[in-house]
């Protein structure tokens, strides 16, 4: 672990750190002889004095040892991802880590997905398993049939969590997140004992396109979190790619609008 990684860690898990400003610190480091000292007067001109006496008091009691992470600037740190709008300073990780620059294609959609998903999942990945590291977002439904089935596969498979890696969310993927550490890799740009949060799964979101070459989009409703991805990689010039359904169901209203969006139609699962 490099000083940078190790400073950037301790500085995350005081969780008084923003994204942007540990990208800030980053730029620092290029540069820097004294990486310590010059964050610090960096920081002493973003911050108020108290917020910065309390930020040096936290640092202080933080444990040795630290966990596992990767910086923005290291070797492992995949390429595709450094492309991204606000791309994560600081990633925390446990499995394979090498899997990050493998070829990887993202699937998401519903958390509350129907059977229709499970068949289309299940069609798809014993497809893509020989090609590509399967990425989703270890969430309920969708994310979940794919990490599943991926496994089921002997397939490679990366999990981007929305809280610390000792924590898991939703409880019931306990064992399908330990089985992703043991045999693939979960990923975080939280810290050990931040929880789930709303808005760390739009930042989560994030990483999967950033991730991805393509993303798929199974189901999904009118408003919803793999819209969100869908859009965040259309951003980033991901190739988007959406499974069509049937018009009067409510989980099919994200997908068939995607396509008419210009989405590409994903009626052929041999043409991946």
């Amino acid at each position: 672990m490099t000083k940078l990684t190790d400073f950037l860690i301790r500085c995350r898990m005081t969780g008084m750190m923003s994204n942007q400003i540990m990208l800030n610190i980053i730029k620092i480091s290029i540069n820097s002889a004294n990486l310590e000292s010059e964050a610090c007067n960096f920081l002493k001109t973003v911050w108020n004095h108290g917020k910065y006496n309390q930020f040096l008091l936290l640092l202080e009691r933080l444990p040795k040892v630290l966990p596992p992470a990767i910086n923005y600037l290291d070797d492992e740190y995949p390429q595709l991802l450094r492309t991204i709008y606000n791309p994560p300073a600081l990633l925390f990780f446990s499995g394979k880590i090498a899997l990050l620059k493998t070829d990887c294609i993202a699937i998401v959609g519903a958390r509350k997905a129907t059977d229709y998903s499970f068949r289309c999942i299940g069609g798809l990945v014993p497809r893509l398993v020989n090609r590509y590291t399967i990425v989703s977002g270890l969430a309920r439904g969708v994310d979940s049939f794919a990490h599943q089935h991926t496994l089921k596969n002997h397939g490679q498979t990366i999990a981007v969590t929305g809280c610390g890696l000792d924590l898991v969310y939703p409880p019931e993927n306990l064992d399908l997140q330990q089985q992703i550490m043991n045999n693939g890799l979960v990923i975080s740009e939280y810290p050990p004992q931040m929880p789930a949060d709303r808005f760390h799964f739009p930042q989560r979101n994030r990483i999967i396109a950033g991730l991805s070459q393509k993303v798929i989009i199974t189901e999904a409703r009118k408003r919803s979190g793999s819209l969100i991805t869908a859009s965040l990689a259309l951003e980033n010039n991901r190739e988007v790619l959406a499974i069509p359904g049937p018009i009067d169901r409510p989980l099919s209203v994200g997908c068939n609008r995607l396509i008419e969006e210009g989405a590409t139609p994903l009626i052929n699962f041999n043409n991946l």
